[in-house]
């Protein structure tokens, strides 16, 4: 069943919210911290996706989904259908970013960061990556890669995204974001996120992730290694959306790598 829409926010109550958006960022470093990483990355080893449940608070969650509205705050606007990317539509954040976001990319980067390293090191990969998310935005900067990559989804009924590659530039950061921001089965029906992994010379195999309100899934941007027989191989992951059968589906995307 859907929601009724979100009202619009008065200007002393955007003050508010992003007072409250201040507050919340630190809590959510502090939940990041809090996180068995360990788990995490034994999940990503074996599955290519870890979930991180109730990461956001209802609260936040729909903080973040009512920015979608906002004249403000974003470098572009984008309609699926006109690029043959699926249907529905998204906005990138721009610079600086809402603080709820600027806490989750920087404060999760870190802890990332190991694993990213690990999975190159297994790939054959030469290229590592600095510990601070500073350091590695300045690399994507010499190369061109200046424009912030962090987006809000809106999905209405019909609406689907294709099977994709978050990639923007040269410098890719092996692991990024989604958190889903409204409650399945209730806000909406539908809309579950899908990967897709193709092992080479054996058929592609679909992973639907089991997603709440507030639940945050991390998972490969393009490729992960596999332990094979002879050693690690490479194997390649996808990432969409099925089609939304009824109600609003908002999801916010937290990617690491800037876009050229």
């Amino acid at each position: 069943m859907a929601r009724p829409p979100r009202k619009a926010r008065s200007k002393s109550a955007g003050a508010s919210a992003g007072t409250e958006s201040t507050a919340n960022a630190a809590a959510i470093r502090s939940r990041l911290d809090g996180v068995d990483w360990s788990k995490v990355q034994a999940d990503l080893d074996a599955q290519g996706w870890a979930v991180l449940p109730k990461l956001l608070r209802h609260a936040e969650a729909d903080l973040i989904a009512g920015l979608y509205h906002q004249e403000q705050g974003f470098r572009s606007h984008v309609i699926m259908a006109r690029h043959g990317f699926g249907r529905g539509e998204y906005k990138y954040f721009n610079y600086p970013l809402p603080p709820l976001i600027q806490a989750l990319r920087t404060a999760a980067y870190p802890h990332l960061v190991p694993i990213a390293n690990q999975w190159h090191e297994r790939m054959g990969k030469e290229v590592r990556f600095p510990p601070d998310h500073v350091a590695f935005l300045e690399r994507c900067r010499r190369a061109g890669q200046t424009r912030p990559t962090p987006l809000l989804l809106e999905y209405a009924p019909e609406d689907y995204n294709c099977l994709h590659r978050d990639l923007y530039g040269e410098h890719v950061f092996p692991l990024q974001i989604a958190i889903l921001l409204d409650r399945p089965g209730e806000d909406f029906e539908g809309g579950e996120f899908v990967m897709t992994e193709q092992r080479p010379r054996m058929q592609t195999r679909a992973m639907v992730l089991p997603l709440g309100k507030g639940d945050a899934a991390i998972f490969a941007v393009n490729s992960r290694p596999m332990k094979g027989t002879r050693g690690d191989y490479q194997v390649k992951l996808n990432h969409g959306v099925s089609a939304l059968r009824s109600g609003k589906r908002h999801t916010v995307g937290v990617i690491f790598h800037d876009a050229a």
